[in-house]
């Protein structure tokens, strides 16, 4: 292997450092590449992956390390390499062309181009040698190559189509206002999903899909259907008893191998533990249920301890893979449990979370049991307490004391990577998540932790004319900002206002938004680009509207809009949220069960929605108690606003005019209620607000 570094070496991405010494002369997505190609005549094999993916490693270790592969590449191709983390502007074009020419995506991402960027071929993981019908990178690249050379008119009328479907997909009919037989369709599809046996909307692979929960919980909300909360309490639970949980160090894997939730993909994304916080969050908020109010806390703890950085920014995803083998930080043999346990805790741990002397899962390849166990819990502990004759809450302690033994045994292991870049977006994601933590749980340390990472991003992930960069990493920020940035951080800081009611971060979530609109608004269709009208031309400029991993922005800053409307009473913002619905809803329409986020800001536009103005001394039992009062319930079309009497002109007035006369009754902390435009009469009784909002009737 040639261990002289390519260009890769002078970037921040940790993905790219990890090619930085491959043999490939690999170039990372700049002018200079293209250049070379268009002088050179030579298409461009564009890779795309992150540093937590799988599969990207395999194919770095068989392939980009391989000097066989790699003198291929060199000769044939301008080869880039590119972080789908840092440009999700790229991903999303080229993962859209594979999706369409190959019925299928993920990663890596393999497209070859043209030297203007136009793909006219598209893949994924792709072995050395051909093996069981898929083609191999040896005989693939020749071919390519061969092709390119001697049907070089074929590939441009070929490359020529593909953008032209492309742009084609891309378009979307505007529909008219969605209403309440949009919901209605959604909860059918979901539910006709629906796994009755163990939670989720699948079969294998199974991903939790939390903001399918999300909308779920509102459809309960909105009809009182008792089958759409047993549906979100059996994914939850499943969830949470299965081997997606780390039931060791906490926080969830990325999506489960298997139907049962038992087998995961080890890798752990921030996003996957803001979104699914959140929504066992609501499910606690909805139910009571201490198991989901545990389980979000878990979470934190996991994201605070090993996910934070110093300054307060969250990092990325930690890998699957440690020391060459996907899971080996996190199984365990049975023989190792005992080591570390004493006998009587082992046996008791053993039999809670199911460890096997020849392990308790088999090899996804072989079907060969591994010897390895991976904690999970089949059988309630009520059920366990009895047949051991001891009280639940000794069986929990027991368990809690043997995990933490567990756990310091393992930080002893070879840990896998951590990608520690930090992104704006995915930020956003979490600072909601832990503001909602605030509001739900209480506790000043998720709010901290929320107000601790949005200064972060402010201040050095915005520039100086107020733009958000996309990722920071190794005290650099850098790639112009792309709408989720934008309409993720605005999430972010209403909760955060909505968790302390600091009007300065309403202030710059208004900011934010009023810039997000004009960087970002398609003035044709409606919606919002992915990238900003000053952004780099690329082959297609796409608007996302579906509700994957992530949700998309546009539904979003949808649900985002009408919040912000309710807080400061301004109509225009209202209008744009619908204008995002219509210049939608054709697209929607067609399986609205695919954009469940979406779904959420729906419900929340076509109402019943509130808004509650608490008039009283921020400080005061009585305000605090009134607050808590809604916070401790599922009220999710709700914002709330506090206008602390004590200021004499509080700066909450210059962003809502409209509560300037609200004031508190006899000094008492003091509840205005609005529902869907019409105001119900000021009360300093907890129990009149909560019959305003037909919590108590």
């Amino acid at each position: 292997m040639v261990n002289r570094p390519n260009r890769l070496i002078h970037e921040k991405s940790p993905y790219l450092l990890q090619h930085a010494h491959n043999p490939v002369d690999w170039y990372p997505w700049c002018e200079e590449a293209f250049e070379r190609a268009r002088g050179e005549n030579r298409p461009v094999f564009l890779s795309i992956g992150y540093s937590t993916c799988h599969w990207c490693h395999v194919m770095a270790h068989e392939s980009f390390e391989d000097n066989e592969v790699a003198g291929l590449m060199n000769e044939a191709f301008v080869s880039i390499k590119v972080d789908r983390e840092e440009r999700p502007d790229l991903d999303h074009i080229y993962m859209t062309v594979c999706q369409m020419l190959t019925g299928s995506g993920g990663w890596p991402l393999t497209v070859i181009m043209t030297p203007d960027k136009r793909p006219f071929f598209a893949g994924t993981y792709i072995p050395k040698h051909t093996r069981f019908g898929r083609t191999g990178m040896i005989e693939l690249i020749p071919r390519i190559q061969e092709t390119w050379k001697l049907r070089y008119d074929m590939v441009m009328e070929s490359a020529d189509r593909i953008i032209s479907v492309l742009r084609g997909i891309d378009k979307s009919e505007q529909g008219p206002d969605m209403d309440f037989s949009i919901l209605e369709r959604a909860y059918n599809e979901l539910a006709g999903r629906f796994d009755e046996e163990y939670g989720g909307f699948s079969g294998a692979p199974k991903f939790p899909t939390p903001h399918n929960l999300f909308f779920m919980l509102r459809y309960w909300k909105r009809t009182r259907d008792h089958k759409a909360l047993k549906i979100v309490e059996k994914t939850l639970q499943g969830m949470r008893s299965g081997g997606i949980y780390d039931h060791i160090g906490f926080g969830f894997h990325r999506y489960s191998t298997d139907r049962e939730w038992l087998v995961p993909h080890f890798e752990k994304m921030l996003y996957d533990q803001a979104l699914i916080a959140i929504a066992y969050l609501e499910a606690f908020q909805a139910t009571g249920s201490r198991e989901y109010a545990d389980t979000a806390g878990e979470i934190f703890e996991y994201v605070l301890r090993d996910m934070t950085s110093p300054e307060g920014g969250f990092y990325s995803a930690e890998d699957a893979d440690s020391e060459g083998e996907e899971g080996r930080f996190y199984v365990w043999t049975e023989e190792a449990v005992r080591a570390t346990l004493g006998k009587d805790e082992a046996d008791i741990i053993c039999k809670v979370f199911n460890i096997e002397k020849g392990g308790n899962f088999s090899d996804e390849a072989q079907g060969n049991k591994t010897g390895a166990n991976i904690f999970y819990l089949k059988d309630g502990l009520e059920g366990i307490a009895h047949v051991l004759k001891i009280p639940v809450t000794e069986l929990q302690e027991r368990i809690s004391s043997a995990r933490k033994s567990l756990f310091d045994a393992r930080e002893k292991r070879v840990r896998p990577d951590k990608d520690d870049k930090i992104l704006t977006d995915w930020n956003g994601l979490m600072i909601a998540a832990f503001a909602k933590g605030a509001q739900a749980l209480g506790g000043q340390a998720y709010l901290g932790a929320a107000a601790k990472a949005a200064e972060f991003i402010l201040n050095r992930l915005r520039g100086q004319d107020g733009r958000l960069f996309h990722r920071y990493r190794d005290r650099s920020a850098a790639i112009t900002g792309n709408v989720d940035d934008y309409a993720f951080m605005v999430w972010g800081l209403i909760e955060i206002y909505e968790a302390c009611f600091n009007p300065d971060y309403l202030k710059t979530a208004l900011d934010l938004n009023r810039d997000m609109i004009s960087l970002f608004w398609d003035d044709k269709e409606g919606g919002l680009f992915f990238t900003p009208e000053d952004g780099e031309k690329l082959v297609i400029r796409k608007r996302q509207v579906y509700d994957g991993a992530v949700p998309s922005a546009n539904s979003v800053a949808m649900l985002n809009m009408l919040r912000l409307a309710r807080l400061t009473g301004r109509i225009d913002l209202e209008e744009r949220a619908a204008e995002i619905g219509r210049a939608f809803s054709a697209t929607i329409g067609q399986m609205p069960s695919v954009y469940t986020q979406f779904m959420t800001a729906v419900d929340f536009a076509i109402g019943p929605s509130y808004e509650v103005v608490i008039a009283g001394r921020s400080d005061s039992n009585d305000t605090r108690e009134m607050i808590n009062a809604l916070r401790r319930r599922f009220i999710p079309n709700m914002v709330t606003i506090l206008r602390p009497v004590e200021e004499k002109e509080p700066g909450i007035d210059r962003l809502a005019g409209f509560i300037k006369d609200h004031v508190s009754i006899d000094d008492r902390a003091t509840a205005y209620v609005c529902l869907n435009n019409s105001c119900r009469a000021p009360t300093t009784e907890i129990e009149k607000m909560l019959e305003s909002l037909g919590i108590i009737k």
